[in-house]
Formats: structure tokens, C-alpha cells, sequence
């Protein structure tokens, strides 16, 4: 059964309603009239198996329950199991009445080559067989062995991902590490195929299959010009407004920010208007809705912080809870998604949002603190 519809404004202040008395000021924001959880729940790590499943359905489930309406995939994620964990536990929760549609942004990702369920013994040959005999994509769109983003293998991912979430309609759609096509090609050639994969998810959009998209990102919104894989976010909102003008859908990016990586506050490679900004700055002067992955760098920041940090972002219990804060405290980040399996983690995660993030001054005074 496929759930129709998608998260709306009405939906979304209806979920925030429900939970205002469980959270603190600050935690939901508004971007494009949706009202988002500065806290989301990723599903990239995990064994591909069934016990594997339950748990992220449980997790996604308690998260909906507890405030988390910012639910984050991509279908090469443990071979295409967390879409389908997630289009479960989202069917489970709408059925129980917990949570409907119209409350909850999904957000996937379509470019790299996902295999099925589980590792194939020969991948080249279950690419060969289910990408290229089908259709999907030429050998020679393919980048690296693992990546592709053309109109047609786009198209073809959209429609499995929809498929394996149950869903009508994805509310963030990204293309998954575009500045990997730039290994092989030139950057011409490459502001060619973002071109055309924009024109595509236009479309997608206009027919109601994806409400929004952008680009999900680890090394292209961080880099300096001069690398090889920078990506410039004036020039993709650029590309997307003269493919659409003003009314594009390209309004999300996805990079990784955290303690241990804070290049997008403190690299100033973003150029806007002739003045260099950092990537969070830029994507607020541009308007774009910023999911943050990585904020407890695959749970690596949750112990051994500096003292510091604690006495800056106050109220919290454990240095997993402070990392989290860190991120969603920082100007500019509309929500920081955490990879959560299982339920113990999800509550102790979203207990962040009982506590309201600290003032802009004080939040910068970690800076100084910490030299």
C-alpha cells in the first residue's frame, strides 16, 4: 500500500503542537513554511540483516513519538533495508495513529549504485545485470564503478525509493555526493549533468513525486575553490534558477559538521555577492534548509569532551548530548541528524530537546574558551 501526500505546513505546526509541552524553545524551525526538528534521525550504519530492521523500525517509531519528525536515508544505505525499514515503521505509526503524513519530511538520496538486501558475491555482474541490461544507466555514465546521476538512473532510483518507503511522494530528494562525477569529469562537463539532473527533479517535483530537492554532500561544500571537488552553492542555486527562475525546488544541502569537522562554520569558501562566506552563512544568505550528518562523528564524539564544552551547553548529562547541541545550536543548521538503531538512543538523544540551545554569544565563547 502507498501512503499519499507529503509534510505540509499545516501538518507539521499540527506535530509541533503535540509536542510543545516535551520541548524546549528552539527546536522546531521553520524553513519553506515546514516546521522541521532541529534533531533527525539517520539510518546510514547497521548490519544488513533482520534484527537489524526491527530495531531502526522501533527507533523511528519512538522518535516520531518523542519530537523527531526529520527522518533521513539513501538507498545504497544497508543495501536499500533502512528505505525499507523506515516506509514500516512509518506505515506502523500512521496506522496507530501516532503520527500522520502530513507531519513527518523524508528525505532520501539516489546516485550511488545500491545493491539489494545484501552484498552480491560478483558486483560487477549484478551491476551489469540489473543497472545496464535494464536500462538504467550506460557503462559509461557511471563514475568511479559506483556512481551515476543522469535523468535516467535517477528516475529509475526515485521510483525504487518511493517503492521501498511506501510513499507517494519523498519530501527531499538529494543527489548523493555529486562532486564524486567530478574524479572523472571536468567541471564543464559536470555543471552539464548536475544541469540535467536538475531539470529532472523539476519534473519529479511538478508531478508531485518529491516536494523538494539538493544535494547531499561530504567533501564539496567544504573544500577550498581550488580543489578538484569544490562545490559552489551560489552556482547550484544558480543552475537550479535557470532551469526553473525563482520558483526552483533546489532548497536543502546535507554536509557533515560537527566538533571534530567545523569546516562548515569556519571555512569562509562560499562565495556570495563578491564576499566569501562560510557554507552555513552562504546557505543562509540563499535560503536553504541545512541537514548537518555526522554530529556525533558515528558516535566517536560521545565521550572525552573538554570541559569547556560542558560549561558552555549546560543542562545536558553526557558528552553525546552536548555534541548533538553543539550542532543544533550552531547558526545557520536547521537540523542535526544522528544515526539512531535503537530506542535507548533515541531517547537519549532527543532529551537534547527539552533544553533550549544557548545564546549566539554564548555558543561563540567556546571558541575562545577552547584555546
Amino acid at each position: 500500500m502507498t501512503i499519499a501526500g507529503c509534510a505540509t505546513p499545516v501538518g507539521t505546526r499540527r506535530y509541533a503542537a503535540r509536542l510543545a509541552a516535551l520541548m524546549a524553545a528552539g527546536h522546531f524551525r521553520q524553513q519553506d513554511e515546514l516546521l522541521m526538528s532541529s534533531i533527525g534521525l539517520g539510518t546510514y550504519l547497521g548490519h544488513w540483516d533482520d534484527r537489524t530492521d526491527r530495531l531502526y523500525q522501533e527507533a523511528i517509531r519512538r522518535a516520531v513519538e518523542l519530537g523527531c519528525n526529520v527522518i533521513d536515508s539513501a538507498i545504497n544505505y544497508r543495501f536499500q533495508r533502512s528505505e525499507r525499514a523506515i516506509g514500516a515503521a512509518l506505515a506502523q505509526a500512521f496506522a496507530a495513529g501516532r503520527a500522520s503524513r502530513d507531519e513527518v519530511i523524508i528525505a532520501t538520496k539516489g546516485g550511488f549504485i545500491p545493491f539489494d538486501t545484501e552484498p552480491p558475491r560478483d558486483p560487477r555482474a549484478w551491476i551489469i545485470e540489473n543497472i545496464i541490461q535494464t536500462g538504467a544507466a550506460a557503462a559509461s555514465d557511471i563514475v568511479g564503478g559506483s556512481h551515476c546521476m543522469t535523468p535516467a538512473y535517477l528516475d529509475n532510483q526515485l521510483s525504487r525509493s518511493l517503492e521501498n518507503l511506501g510513499l507517494a511522494c519523498i519530501d527531499v530528494y538529494y543527489i548523493h555526493n555529486p562532486e564524486t562525477q567530478l574524479q572523472a569529469v571536468a567541471r564543464d562537463e559536470f555543471n552539464r549533468r548536475i544541469r540535467a539532473a536538475f531539470v529532472f527533479l523539476e519534473e519529479a517535483a511538478a508531478a508531485g513525486r518529491i516536494k523538494f530537492y539538493g544535494t547531499a554532500t561530504w567533501n564539496g561544500y567544504r573544500q577550498p575553490p581550488e580543489a578538484r571537488d569544490y562545490l559552489s552553492l551560489a552556482e547550484m542555486v544558480g543552475i537550479a534558477r535557470e532551469v526553473a527562475g525563482d520558483d526552483h525546488h533546489f532548497r536543502a544541502v546535507q554536509l557533515p559538521y560537527n566538533l571534530a569537522m567545523p569546516e562548515a562554520l569556519t571555512n569562509t569558501n562560499q562565495a556570495i555577492d563578491g564576499e566569501m562566506l562560510s557554507p552555513l552563512m552562504a546557505a543562509h544568505r540563499l535560503g536553504l534548509t541545512v541537514m548537518c550528518s555526522a554530529s556525533i562523528m558515528q558516535a566517536r564524539l560521545t565521550a572525552g569532551l573538554p570541559d569547556f564544552i560542558a560549561a558552555t551547553l549546560k543542562g545536558l548529562k553526557t558528552d553525546g548530548q552536548r555534541a548533538i547541541q553543539f550542532v543544533r545550536s550552531t547558526p545557520g543548521v536547521t537540523t542535526a541528524l544522528i544515526g539512531m538503531s535503537q530506542r535507548s538512543h533515541v531517547e537519549e538523544n532527543l532529551e537534547v530537546a527539552r533544553v533550549a540551545p544557548p545564546p549566539v554569544e554564548e555558543f561563540f565563547q567556546m571558541f575562545s574558551s577552547g584555546e
